[in-house]
């Protein structure tokens, strides 16, 4: 069945075996084979880009696989609304090129961009650096077309400005993770773009400073557009293409010929807004610098910049082959503590780890290097992956920020919860999924208890 067994998360090992694979040409197509499904009891594993990193979309225990790939058109841009109406396969790259064509923006930014679809981002609530200041996909969801067991395609949501007659059924279907119906089109809502974009980095003294800095700017009144962070281990792996703007300080030198260290991290930051707001954010955050002795260091060539950040994760992953990431989501008042943990955990496995992520929203992508061809060093890189989604509950925060459960975490999901809301949780999936056909083993905090075949 070729790529339809696997998504992104290949590189763990996991993969299924699918009874078949169907790519409808229309919605209506999309909710005919899931009525045919759910008639004959057999499961449906719905599939957008197939960029995920949970094994959202591995088809475990067989059934269907049900690839939404050819619902790539553009139902409508009506930038004078500020509205955009796209099927579940256009990209993210896509959406985000029509919008800024129109002189709009479409800020979520997840990895993979060109070939992340909307759907799958719907699915997972994906995020990205700018999610700090704008939002997940979720706030940009104004509708959602979706296909509902038992198979019947339903219009949820409205154009109106603001709308509660109902229950929240987008941000039920939001990062459902395809377990609660099959998105078949979105309708978005867009935000004039920016008049002025100014991106920087900021290098601080130790991990502690990085983290009174951070507290300092989240109670204060100016809002970033991103606040990202990356460890001086994780930027030593990666510096060979930062495009410039680099300290005349030996923290350069330091992070790249010392030992595996996370005592000097780095914030990226972007200002955006008026010329004249953008300009007044950066005195703003100069003044706040210069009394953790620190400087802003402007990027002159954004794009350059943003092809950095973007490949940052590849990059890193190449060092030894391949890597185990956990996008852990922790309280921002702990991201000092998180990122600790993580060292230690590599520490005590022998594994080389750094950290990056979004400072802002308390989301560390914790990572350790691997050797995929050792199965040994693969299997430590799995435990020590368990070990920070653990780690994650005990600070307080949870164990996905923006990649979703999928496989990977699935039996890591409610350990935290009570009982009823362990109940409410499972009342949801069973009044929109009585039958349990819809991407099953997924997004259920009982665990799952089928294996991968093949």
């Amino acid at each position: 069945m070729g790529p339809y067994g696997h998504d992104a998360s290949i590189q763990r090992g996991l993969q299924g075996t699918p009874d078949a694979v169907v790519c409808p040409d229309d919605a209506q197509a999309v909710a005919d084979v899931l009525r045919w499904c759910y008639a004959h009891g057999v499961a449906v594993v719905p599939r957008g880009g197939g960029t995920g990193l949970a094994g959202g979309a591995v088809p475990a225990g067989g059934g269907v696989v049900v690839s939404v790939e050819r619902l790539n058109g553009v139902r409508g841009v009506l930038p004078e609304l500020g509205r955009m109406h796209v099927e579940a396969a256009v990209t993210t790259a896509h959406v985000s090129r029509l919008a800024r064509e129109n002189g709009l923006m479409f800020a979520p930014d997840p990895g993979a961009a060109a070939s992340s679809q909307i759907g799958g981002n719907v699915a997972t609530n994906a995020g990205g650096p700018h999610a700090f200041k704008y939002g997940a996909t979720g706030a940009w969801v104004s509708g959602l077309e979706v296909a509902l067991a038992p198979g019947e395609l339903a219009w949820v949501g409205s154009n109106a400005p603001k709308d509660v007659s109902g229950y929240d059924l987008i941000g039920l279907l939001v990062g459902s993770e395809g377990t609660l119906g099959i998105v078949t089109a979105v309708h978005l809502r867009l935000h004039p773009a920016p008049a002025s974009v100014l991106p920087a980095v900021v290098f601080v003294a130790d991990l502690d400073a990085g983290q009174r800095l951070l507290a300092e700017i989240l109670a204060g009144p100016m809002r970033p557009a991103v606040l990202d962070f990356v460890d001086a281990r994780g930027f030593a792996l990666a510096a060979g293409g930062f495009p410039g703007g680099l300290p005349g300080s030996d923290w350069f030198a330091h992070g790249r010929t010392a030992p595996p260290t996370f005592d000097a991290p780095m914030f990226l930051v972007e200002l955006d807004g008026s010329h004249g707001a953008v300009a007044e954010q950066r005195s703003e955050l100069a003044e706040l610098l210069d009394s953790y002795g620190a400087q802003l260091h402007v990027q002159s060539d954004p794009a350059a910049f943003w092809r950095w950040r973007d490949g940052l994760n590849g990059v890193i992953a190449g060092v030894r082959g391949g890597k185990v990431s956990e996008d852990i989501c922790v309280p921002t008042e702990r991201l000092a503590d998180a990122i600790r943990g993580v060292y230690a955990i590599g520490a005590e496995l022998s594994l080389d780890a750094c950290t990056f992520g979004h400072a802002g929203d308390g989301i560390v992508h914790a990572t350790f290097l691997v050797d995929p061809s050792d199965p040994d060093e693969l299997q430590r890189g799995l435990q020590a992956g368990r070990r920070a989604l653990k780690l994650a509950l005990e600070l307080g925060g949870s164990i996905t920020g923006e990649h979703g459960v999928g496989i990977v975490k699935r039996d890591f999901l409610g350990a935290n919860w009570d009982a009823a809301t362990l109940h409410a949780h499972m009342q949801i999936k069973a009044a929109l999924d009585p039958k349990g056909l819809l991407n099953p083993g997924k997004k259920d905090p009982r665990g799952g208890a089928g294996l991968l075949r093949g």
